[in-house]
């Protein structure tokens, strides 16, 4: 499965997936609530205030109250103002603390929730999926929780909570003034909510497209030798251009709705405007409402326009961070298709006897075993040899259960691996695979990774073992040498030792050899045999080689064409019959032959 563009949220499933994340902190979103409700509340008080010393003001002019009076009025005025200063100073702090608090939790929460589905999923779905992707929808998902929150907070409860409080006040003061802003709060959202659900596929498009466009450039740098060995610099600027060509298209076609989103908000602004001045102002005039009401009315109006807007571009960015969001989210969709059965237990490889038995298994439509059985005898070295795609690596990863057979069974020490959890399964057992990718940490690190609760004396001692420490006794850093990313500071015969060494600290009773030398040149190769040699003493030892001269000394050799086992013996045995290993063989020795005569 690879990477598939949905270009609609799934409103309900990406909700309810938020949901489940803050649904646990309650309290804190209790309090934010109440905040947001009295922060709210005291732009609506501070108008009445100016609507009370503004008709308070009147009667002080026209000579109906006494200058004690008026003064005494002021006076209490300023007091609850100096209230409403203080109290929303400790309230802003309080509500700005506890949504930072709030978002940090949602977004550990997040990344570790999608973090551990992932890194649970099938070998499958990593094959199929770049990762540059994956890193840029868990990067811009955890984004969009901080923006969601803050949009929910700051953009939405509070303009509804203001939106609430100035209706009901203006229906008490004036239901016509009431009724206008009500319509030009109607209008206005309904037009932006409107316009969003045609916005949001632009929007899913143009997520799309920053995501592959990280994933191809991760891919360009990760193959960045490959690039300059082939002198393809300009190739690949040229195609780096067409790729952000393609994000800027998409991303010009979302924020070009936007335009009309804009003007249709000012024309109905400027129409409602026109009616809160001449409604209220006629009902002034005709003495139904004083002064200071028009003024509370006036400014009511003024308040809400920004408040308008701020909601607006709220659903924008709630819809934004739907869009980021759903991406990620739909990664959570994705079930692992090779579960551990129902009490699994853990495995523990006393013996190392592994055998397939009457094994099936098609890979998509492509059949490459049927009716395979295989028993690899404890302690004892099997090679598997055969042409490239004659199933020798897929009968690795089958014993991995990196795959799931169709039928028939896998048991070591006699119990089928389905019986155990895929994790300690993979954990009692040890390879050396053909290209030893590490992490850009240091060399110390990336042998432990295969024990981390190993002593730093086994760790050095499996360095030793692998004769390791020969190499890195050149490096500065000795064996705290960062390796870089991917192991790309050390040679290719350095990368196999630390392979070589992580298989020795594990210390586990089944040993995979992958072609492990394959890659190397012959002194190295000859070099790392040795250690390799020693390793597979005592231990049931499988290997996968295309130069047989290195599995010349297997206790059997198990030949593959076309997913069938053609052949089995040792190799004294193999070399003299007629079929594929001799032909194989024959083949090498000559090509060894045509190499050595080059050389000269």
């Amino acid at each position: 499965m690879g990477e598939e563009e949905d270009e609609h949220v799934d409103l309900k499933y990406t909700l309810t997936e938020y949901w489940n994340l803050i649904k646990k902190y309650k309290i804190i979103i209790g309090v934010i609530l109440l905040l947001v409700f009295f922060l709210e509340a005291r732009h609506i008080l501070e108008s009445y205030l100016f609507k009370v010393l503004v008709d308070k003001g009147t009667l002080f002019a026209a000579g109906t109250i006494t200058k004690s009076v008026f003064v005494n009025v002021l006076l209490i005025l300023l007091g609850v103002f100096s209230f409403i200063v203080i109290s929303g100073f400790f309230g802003r702090w309080i509500e700005q603390h506890l949504v930072n608090v709030l978002e940090s939790k949602l977004i550990v929460d997040l990344k570790t929730k999608y973090f551990s589905h992932l890194i649970e999923l099938d070998y499958s779905f990593h094959t199929g999926h770049k990762t540059g992707i994956i890193i840029s929808r868990l990067a811009r998902g955890s984004g969009g929780v901080e923006k969601i929150t803050d949009v929910l907070v700051y953009e939405v409860l509070s303009v509804v909570f203001s939106f609430i409080m100035v209706i009901a006040s203006l229906i008490y003061f004036d239901f016509i003034s009431a009724i206008i802003i009500f319509s030009i709060i109607v209008v206005f959202i309904s037009y932006s909510y409107f316009m969003q659900g045609i916005t949001q596929k632009a929007n899913v498009i143009s997520n799309f497209a920053e995501d592959k466009e990280k994933g191809d450039v991760s891919d360009i740098f990760t193959n960045v030798e490959s690039i300059k060995y082939f002198g393809k610099e300009n190739y690949v600027k040229k195609k780096f251009s067409e790729i952000i060509e393609n994000t800027k298209m998409a991303f010009m076609k979302y924020v070009g709705y936007f335009r009309w989103i804009d003007s249709v908000h000012s024309l109905t602004l400027g129409i409602g405007t026109f009616l809160i001045l001449f409604f209220p102002l006629m009902r002034f005039l005709n003495g139904e409402i004083t002064l200071g009401t028009l003024v509370f009315i006036y400014t009511i109006y003024g308040t809400m326009i920004e408040p308008l807007y701020g909601f607006v571009y709220g659903l924008r960015n709630a819809y934004g961070a739907l869009a980021d969001f759903q991406s990620l989210f739909e990664y959570g969709k994705i079930k692992k298709k090779i579960e551990d059965v129902p009490n699994a237990k853990n495995l523990t490889i006393k013996q190392g006897e592994i055998e397939f038995k009457d094994v099936n298994f098609n890979y998509g439509n492509k059949k490459i075993f049927e009716n395979l059985n295989l028993v690899i005898p404890k302690n004892k070295k099997i090679a598997l040899v055969g042409h490239s795609g004659s199933g020798k690596t897929t009968l690795i990863k089958l014993l991995y259960r990196l795959y799931d057979i169709n039928s028939g069974q896998i048991l070591i020490d006699g119990e089928d691996i389905k019986n155990f959890k895929q994790q300690s399964l993979r954990g009692e057992m040890s390879i050396v695979p053909q290209e030893c990718i590490l992490f850009d940490d240091t060399i110390y690190n990336n042998v432990a990774f295969s024990n981390p609760s190993a002593s730093r004396e086994k760790v050095l001692n499996a360095i030793k073992y692998a004769h390791l420490d020969k190499a890195i006794e050149t490096f500065p850093d000795k064996e705290n040498t960062i390796v870089g990313e991917r192991g790309v500071k050390l040679s290719g015969g350095e990368k196999q030792r630390v392979s070589i060494a992580r298989a020795i600290l594990a210390d586990k009773e089944v040993l995979v050899l992958d072609e492990a030398t394959s890659a190397l040149d012959s002194e190295t190769e000859y070099e790392i045999q040795k250690d390799l040699n020693k390793l597979m003493e005592g231990r049931t030892s499988i290997i996968i080689a295309h130069r047989l001269s290195t599995i010349m000394k297997a206790d059997k050799i198990i030949v593959f064409k076309n997913g069938k086992i053609v052949q089995e013996g040792k190799h004294s045995q193999l070399v003299d019959e007629l079929g594929e290993y001799r032909k194989l063989w024959k083949l090498q020795k000559e090509g060894d032959l045509e190499d050595s005569e080059a050389q000269k």
